[in-house]
C-alpha cells in the first residue's frame, strides 16, 4: 500500500511543479481503496508522511522514483477497467437495460449513479439502453423536466441512448393488455370502498367484485372512461389472496385521474399505475436486466404476476442499497418550490447537486461513471457525506481534465507593487507543464506587478520570496527589492512561490462564481481572451474553472474544484 501511495503522490507532484497535493492523493487512494475509510485517520497520517517525504525531493529525483513505481499505476488502471462486475446471464449484443425517472425535476447525483451503471453495462455488453420517462401520474409532473431529463441523460450516457420512451404516449398499449387480462379473468374492476377492501384483503378474503362475470368487468372497464369518478373504480390484478405479504394481494393496476396532464391534457382519464406500466414496457422493450434500488424488490414481485400470466421470460433484476447523501438536498419537489420562491437561479444554480448545475461547473460524464463503478452494485445501505462525495467525484474529474486544462494566472484582490531593481525581461511560461508543444504564455515585465492581497499581506521583512518562474525579491521595511540569488538557493530555503501579473493595460477583469454562490474577483492574464465558452482551465494555485460567459469588459468563470 505504501508503494501505491508513493506512486500516486509522485504522479501528482510531477503534475504540479514538484509539490504533491495531500488532499488530492488522499482522495485518489480512498477512491481506489474505499475499504480504508474505516481507518481514515491512520490512513491520512500515513499518506501525509509519504507526501512530505516526496515533496522534499527535487523534480529530477521525483522523476527517477516515479519511473520505478509507475507500473503500479498501470496495473491499477487495469483493475479499474475490470471493476464492473459481470451481469448474470448476459448475452453480448442482447443485453437491454432501462433508466426510468419520473419527470418531477432535473436529474441529481443519485440518478447519475443509477444511470451510469446502466450505461456502463450496456456499453460493456454492446447492448441497448432506453430512457423511459414514467409520467403516468398526472399530479406529479413538472413539464420542464422532460427536456431537462433527456438532455442530461444523453450527456451522461455520451449520446448512446437507444431511444427515449414517454409512458404517457403508450396508453393504448397498456389498455390493450389490461383488456386481455380482464377478458381472461386475471384482472377485475373493483368499485369497493377502499377501507372495506383493505379490511377484507387483510383477512385474506375476496371483495364482492372479485368473482363477478368477466362481461361485467369489461363493462365496468368501459365505464371507467366516462361514468365513474376518480376513486370509484380501479382495475386490480388477481393474485394469491393467501400471499403472506398483504401488499401482494390483488394489487391495483389502473385508476381514474382527471388531473390535467402536461402532455396529454384532459383527453385521458384512465392511467396505469407504475407496476403495470413497467411490466408491460419491460416486455415490449425486451429488457433483459434491471438495475434499481432494493426498495423495488416487492415491485418486481408484483410485476412478475404480469410476466407469469402472459408467460413471458422474466428479467434479471439487480438491486443496490440506499445511498443517503448526507448534507445534500436531493428532493426535486423541494428544490422546485425553492426555485419558484427565488431562492435559487433555476436548476443550473451552482449550489445545487443536480446535473444541470454540475455540468455547467465542468464535471465530466466519465467522473460520474468512475464514481458509480467505485460504489458498485451492493445491497448494503451507505451514508455518504457531501464532503466525501465531492472529494471522490473531484478526484475522478481531476484525472480526466488535468491533462486537457491549460494553466493561467488569476490574481484575486490585486495589489499593485513595485520591485526595486527588477529589470525588464520576457518571461515564458508553458500553457501546460506536461505538453510543451501546446505553446507558451509570454509576459513582458519590468518592475511593476500585481500580487494578490493575501500574498502581499503575508510578506515578512527580510524573507526571500519568488514570483513564479520570474524573479526573487525581499521585503525591506515597506519596500520590495529585487534579489539576485539563484532560484536553487530560494528553493532550498522553502520560501513561498507567488503567482503574479505584470502591470499593463491589457489584463482581463475576472469573476469566479464559487460553489457557495459567492464571487471572487480579480485580474487575469491577457491570453484568457482567446478562450471560448465552455473551456476548462486551471488557474495556478487556485483551482480548475470553466469559462461560463464572456463580455467586452470581463470574463465570468465557474469554479470546478482544486
Amino acid at each position: 500500500m505504501d508503494k501505491l501511495i508513493e506512486a500516486y503522490a509522485l504522479q501528482n507532484a510531477l503534475q504540479y511543479n514538484g509539490k504533491a497535493n495531500l488532499g488530492a492523493v488522499i482522495g485518489k487512494i480512498l477512491a481506489l481503496k474505499p475499504e480504508l475509510k474505516h481507518d481514515i485517520k491512520s490512513v491520512s497520517n500515513n499518506i501525509s508522511r509519504i507526501v512530505q517525504q516526496i515533496n522534499k525531493l527535487s523534480v529530477k529525483e521525483q522523476e527517477q522514483e516515479f519511473e520505478k513505481l509507475s507500473n503500479l499505476i498501470i496495473e491499477q488502471v487495469k483493475i479499474e477497467k475490470e471493476a464492473l462486475k459481470p451481469l448474470p446471464n448476459p448475452v453480448v449484443g442482447a443485453v437491454v437495460l432501462r433508466f426510468a425517472p419520473s419527470p418531477s425535476g432535473a436529474l441529481h447525483i443519485g440518478h447519475a449513479f443509477v444511470l451510469s451503471l446502466n450505461y456502463l453495462y450496456s456499453k460493456k455488453y454492446n447492448g441497448k439502453l432506453y430512457l423511459r420517462i414514467e409520467d403516468t401520474n398526472p399530479e406529479n409532473i413538472y413539464s420542464v423536466a422532460y427536456e431537462l431529463i433527456e438532455n442530461d441523460a444523453k450527456w451522461l450516457a455520451q449520446n448512446n441512448l437507444t431511444e427515449v420512451i414517454i409512458q404517457s404516449d403508450r396508453l393504448g398499449i397498456y389498455y390493450d393488455y389490461v383488456e386481455r387480462m380482464i377478458s381472461s379473468g386475471k384482472a377485475y374492476v373493483c368499485v369497493c370502498n377502499l377501507d372495506q377492501f383493505r379490511e377484507l384483503i387483510n383477512k385474506k378474503q375476496a371483495c364482492p367484485c372479485r368473482n363477478l362475470q368477466k362481461q361485467e368487468h369489461l363493462s365496468r372497464w368501459q365505464n371507467m372512461f366516462g361514468k365513474y369518478k376518480p376513486g370509484e373504480a380501479v382495475v386490480r390484478i388477481k393474485t394469491d389472496l393467501n400471499d403472506k405479504n398483504p401488499a401482494m394481494r390483488d394489487w391495483p393496476a389502473m385508476r381514474i385521474n382527471d388531473h390535467v396532464h402536461p402532455k396529454a391534457g384532459t383527453k385521458n382519464r384512465v392511467w396505469p399505475l407504475m407496476n403495470f406500466a413497467v411490466a408491460i414496457d419491460d416486455y415490449e422493450l425486451k429488457v433483459s436486466h434491471t438495475i434499481r434500488g432494493k426498495d423495488h424488490i416487492d415491485n418486481a414481485k408484483r410485476q412478475k404476476h404480469i410476466f407469469d400470466f402472459f408467460q413471458w421470460p422474466t428479467t434479471n433484476n439487480l438491486y443496490f442499497g440506499r445511498i443517503n447523501f448526507e448534507g445534500l438536498s436531493l428532493s426535486a419537489s423541494e428544490i422546485r418550490l425553492a426555485i419558484e420562491r427565488g431562492e435559487y437561479n433555476g436548476w443550473e444554480d451552482i449550489r445545487l447537486p443536480f446535473l444541470p448545475a454540475l455540468r455547467r461547473r465542468g464535471y465530466q460524464p466519465e467522473a460520474f461513471h468512475k464514481y458509480a463503478v467505485n460504489i458498485g452494485l451492493s445491497q448494503v445501505d451507505k451514508t455518504v457525506s457531501a464532503e466525501e462525495f465531492f472529494k471522490a467525484l473531484n478526484s475522478f474529474n481531476r484525472e480526466i481534465i488535468e491533462e486537457k486544462a491549460n494553466r493561467y494566472f488569476f490574481i484575486e484582490h490585486p495589489i499593485e507593487v513595485k520591485i526595486i531593481g527588477a529589470s525588464k525581461q520576457k518571461v515564458s511560461l508553458e500553457l501546460h507543464p506536461n505538453y510543451p508543444n501546446r505553446g507558451n504564455r509570454i509576459f513582458e515585465t519590468k518592475d511593476e506587478f500585481y500580487l494578490s492581497k493575501q500574498d502581499y499581506d503575508e510578506l515578512k521583512i527580510n524573507n526571500l520570496y519568488r514570483l513564479m518562474d520570474c524573479l526573487n525579491f525581499k521585503k525591506s521595511k515597506d519596500v520590495l527589492e529585487f534579489d539576485s540569488k539563484e532560484y536553487n538557493h530560494y528553493k532550498e530555503h522553502g520560501e513561498k512561490i507567488m503567482h503574479w501579473l505584470p502591470k499593463n493595460e491589457k489584463l482581463v477583469n475576472i469573476e469566479v462564481l464559487m460553489p457557495d454562490g459567492t464571487e471572487k474577483k480579480g485580474l487575469g492574464e491577457t491570453g484568457l481572451r482567446k478562450l471560448k465558452q465552455g473551456d476548462i482551465i486551471q488557474f495556478e494555485r487556485f483551482g480548475f474553472v470553466r469559462l461560463d460567459q464572456k463580455s467586452k469588459n470581463k470574463i465570468m468563470f465557474w469554479y470546478l474544484h482544486n
